[in-house]
């Protein structure tokens, strides 16, 4: 068996899987494209492209097919697109053939010239790489240099590519290259008979990628809406409702309820709270000095806050009596009643009163429990009534 017979038979096996390749794409994505769908915008007319296409070269043809052995050729395409079927170009290839002989030349041939593509649009829409692969089919008219010769050739192939990414910048797939160098009429010293040879290899394309539609939006439905608007009272225009506002007569931040802020206590919806204590000598209802800032501040909040009414409360310990307890409890709350009103404040908008041991906030069994009973919380609760006043 010659050796031109040898490489004929893997060739056919290759242009049989490169078409059985060609065929799959059209059938699994005949879908997409019977609809007409597209991933993105249609590629523009002018949209460029560079393709590389190397690969194993095998001689087919008597002599080159006794003379040379499996050798490698590279082609390079500059592709425009013409629609989104057809790109035109210029190519350039470059074939090289190891001599049989060790001691014989290197078969090469250099070919320049214009080529056309028909492929399958790169646009569609898919659901995967495989389904928005793109086959294709090339011709190319070409002017080729081989030793000292200048000859005519023509080469014609086919070929798959995928693309890789959303973006669809980057296509790779095999492909297969026929490619004939034509006979010109005999000049002596040169070997111009036909030379056929036929490439397979990996091509890789660059182009501009598919450019991705806007995302579908729709139309704002405009509305014409009437709302009505109910104005909450506010008294002192600090911009909280006298709903919510614990001073509802006087101004103050919202973030503070919409009342001042005082250093010593703070004002809550049915109450003052002190932030200090409030002192009385040993067992009596006399105010000791410490006692007057506190309580000077409390008479402040009443002038800024006119219409409240507070109720004073007096609280003791357990120790001693129950009797004693309520008449000391009563006279400390009256003592406390009776500094506001020489502090300017309208005495009836305040009341005292007395629970001795009866509200304890801790237990009696220890000093600093009765300490907290008897010193704190009868002075703590100034409690607002409701009803308004001077």
């Amino acid at each position: 068996m010659t050796r031109r017979f040898q490489l004929a038979h893997p060739a056919r096996i290759a242009i049989t899987a490169t078409a059985l390749l060609l065929v799959s794409p059209f059938t699994r994505a005949s879908e997409a494209e019977n609809s007409g769908s597209t991933t993105g915008n249609p590629a523009q007319a002018g949209a460029f492209a560079l393709k590389l296409e190397p690969g194993v070269a095998f001689p087919l043809s008597h002599p080159q097919s006794s003379l040379f052995k499996v050798g490698g050729g590279e082609t390079i395409k500059a592709l425009w697109t013409l629609n989104r079927y057809l790109d035109v170009g210029p190519s350039a290839t470059f074939i090289t053939l190891p001599a049989e002989n060790s001691l014989g030349d290197f078969g090469t041939a250099w070919a320049f010239g214009g080529s056309l593509r028909l492929r399958r649009p790169h646009d569609l829409r898919a659901r995967n790489a495989l389904y928005a692969s793109s086959p294709w089919l090339d011709a190319d008219a070409l002017y080729v240099r081989t030793g000292g010769l200048n000859r005519a050739g023509f080469a014609v192939a086919a070929g798959l590519s995928v693309p890789i990414g959303e973006s669809r910048i980057f296509w790779l797939g095999p492909f297969v290259r026929y490619f004939q160098i034509m006979q010109e009429p005999e000049r002596s010293g040169f070997d111009n008979r036909d030379a056929k040879i036929l490439s397979l290899g990996l091509s890789l394309e660059v182009g501009t990628g598919v450019p991705r539609q806007p995302e579908a939006v729709a139309a704002a439905e405009v509305r014409t809406i009437t709302k009505e608007i109910f104005l909450c009272p506010d008294r002192d225009s600090d911009g909280v409702p006298d709903s919510v506002d614990h001073c509802p007569d006087v101004a103050g931040p919202p973030d503070n309820w919409g009342c001042p802020l005082y250093q010593k206590l703070v004002v809550k919806r049915d109450k003052l709270e002190l932030k200090e204590r409030i002192y009385f000598a040993w067992d009596q209802a006399i105010l000791q000095d410490v006692s007057f800032p506190v309580l000077d501040e409390v008479a402040q909040a009443l002038k800024d806050n006119k219409g409240f009414r507070v109720q004073v409360e007096g609280h003791t310990s357990s120790e001693g009596s129950d009797d004693h307890n309520q008449t000391l409890s009563e006279k400390r709350a009256e003592a406390v009643l009776d500094y506001l009103v020489a502090h300017g404040i309208a005495k009836e908008r305040l009341f005292s009163t007395g629970f001795a041991s009866s509200v304890p906030v801790d237990s009696n069994s220890t000093i600093a429990g009765r300490e907290n009973n008897r010193r704190v919380e009868f002075v703590v609760h100034f409690t607002i009534l409701n009803d308004g006043g001077k």
